[in-house]
């Protein structure tokens, strides 16, 4: 039996692929608590969202890192560390607009990735991972920030 997930995320190492949509269990499940009204869970969410946006970051460094695209250059590193402190900035953020703010930079982030993608300085499976995962992330917050 082949796996299901490989027809709409094709050429993603298998690995990749099953812990990348493991990750957005944590997403899911606390927005439907927060949408049922358990203030924790949103709580949760912010912190799991700056942890993932901060952790999506850090895969740029380590692309740049292993030499890809422009390498371990001032650019590339540069642009790396933004992910963590763009999330760390919109966690303070009065409520609900933490959530929206985070939502936003999932999306942003992917629309780099895209583009760094193309440059070579990813992975060209890196697009087909990221697209339903920063559709479910920002979904997700989305979806809590209406809570």
């Amino acid at each position: 039996m082949t796996d299901p997930t490989i027809r709409w995320m094709p050429g993603v190492p298998l690995a990749a692929r099953w812990l990348g949509l493991s990750g957005l269990i944590p997403f899911a499940g606390l927005a439907l608590l927060a949408l049922n009204g358990m203030d924790w869970a949103g709580l949760a969410l912010l912190g799991y969202g700056v942890a993932i946006l901060s952790f999506m970051g850090g895969c740029r460094w380590g692309f740049a890192a292993a030499g890809l695209g422009e390498g371990a250059d001032w650019r590339p590193l540069a642009i790396s560390v933004l992910p963590c402190l763009y999330a760390w900035a919109v966690v303070w953020m009065p409520f609900p607009f933490g959530f929206f703010g985070l939502a936003l930079g999932f999306i942003l982030l992917f629309a780099a990735d895209l583009s760094l993608s193309r440059a070579g300085g990813a992975p060209a499976w890196w697009p087909a991972l990221r697209l339903p995962l920063s559709i479910g992330a920002a979904g997700s917050l989305t979806l809590a920030g209406f809570a």
